[in-house]
């Protein structure tokens, strides 16, 4: 349990914060009414038990890409990161949105959302087709990336992951198949949202490649610098790719938050607490060896995000309920799980029989 806590006070401080902001943004605005502010709580909750729920296995993906950098940065994602997180992409992103689509300023926008929340999820909702094609995109490129790779060695899915590490030997085999799928969802929609949808899955694939390049030439540098007996402490890369990992993941609980409410303050504070928790998952996952304890969950994970971000672009053509998305992630996920555990058993049964052998 101390454990536990050690990893998760500050998760739980920020809880009662924004629950306590909750409460008294309900308070002021229903005019002291108490059923209102506590079912406005109560969607506070559900809303961060959602976004937990949309994003375990990007918590896991996370701690695979945080277990390379060092301590100084792991505290820098879970601090700094969570005002990316929340108000990045929990406040601004969704002005942002029906800033551009209505041609407003940020205080018009602003107002919008307050006092016409109504027609604010309206133009959040039709802003759609773009988003899908960007976030949609972004992810099934660092899905790909991790089963594109000459080097892996662990495969959780035999038949198919060693046939993808084999295309590796190919190169931008994966940027191939991403631009035949965009190509192919854009002709099942009309000509406008075509465009639209090409155009923002473009962006993401060259988001990806950029966050990457960054990275790389990141990585050249600290190589070097340890090989003239530097001593480094930059994980700078790993830290910006986190964080658009992060905003990709965002997408999908952000929009389905208007499926329980269209007032922002309460889709920001719902959504900030699922954010807090998943970082925190994310470092627990990281300290405690986790991914290494479990063979495949990292394998789990990465099959999760190449689904979430084929059911992205495909959302695109068709309503997907954000409730199925989460549980094909946790499905993939919870039977990475059990593959691992079971590979672990098997393994200890082997050395024990070797033993008594």
């Amino acid at each position: 349990m101390a454990t536990l806590l050690r990893f998760y006070t500050f998760s739980f401080i920020f809880t009662l914060i924004c629950l306590g902001l909750g409460a008294w943004y309900g308070w002021t605005s229903s005019g002291g009414n108490l059923g209102a502010t506590a079912s406005l709580l109560w969607i506070i909750v559900v809303l961060s038990v959602l976004e937990v729920s949309l994003s375990f296995d990007n918590a896991v993906v996370n701690a695979s890409v945080l277990k390379e950098m060092d301590e100084v940065w792991q505290r820098r994602f879970l601090t700094w990161g969570i005002a990316f997180a929340v108000f990045g992409m929990r406040v601004v992103f969704p002005l942002a949105i029906v800033a551009i689509a209505a041609g407003l300023g940020p205080i018009e926008t602003l107002n919008l959302s307050l006092n016409d929340p109504q027609r604010y999820e309206e133009i959040v909702s039709s802003a759609h087709v773009g988003i899908a094609g960007f976030g949609g995109a972004f992810l099934t490129m660092v899905g790909l990336k991790f089963f594109f790779n000459l080097d892996k060695d662990v495969h959780w899915i035999r038949i198919v992951e060693v046939q993808l590490a084999r295309f590796a030997a190919l190169p931008a085999a994966e940027i191939a198949l991403l631009l035949l799928t965009l190509w192919g969802i854009s002709t099942m929609l009309d000509p406008a949202d075509a465009l639209t949808f090409l155009v923002a899955g473009i962006l993401g694939l060259v988001t990806f490649i950029a966050v990457e390049g960054v990275n790389t030439i990141l990585e050249m540098r600290a190589e070097a610098a340890r090989l003239q007996g530097a001593v480094v402490r930059s994980g700078l890369g790993g830290f910006l790719y986190l964080n658009v990992l992060d905003a990709s993941f965002s997408f999908d609980g952000v929009i389905g938050a208007f499926a329980l409410s269209n007032n922002m303050i309460v889709i920001a504070l719902g959504l900030s607490i699922g954010a807090m928790f998943v970082r925190s998952m994310t470092i627990h996952l990281v300290k405690q060896g986790t991914l290494a304890q479990y063979r495949f969950l990292e394998n789990g994970a990465f099959w999760a995000i190449i689904v979430l971000g084929m059911i992205m672009l495909f959302s695109s053509v068709a309503h997907i309920p954000e409730t199925i998305t989460g549980l094909i992630g946790a499905v993939l996920i919870g039977l990475s799980l059990w593959w691992s555990i079971r590979h672990n058993r098997r393994e200890s049964l082997g050395e024990a029989s070797g033993t008594a052998g």
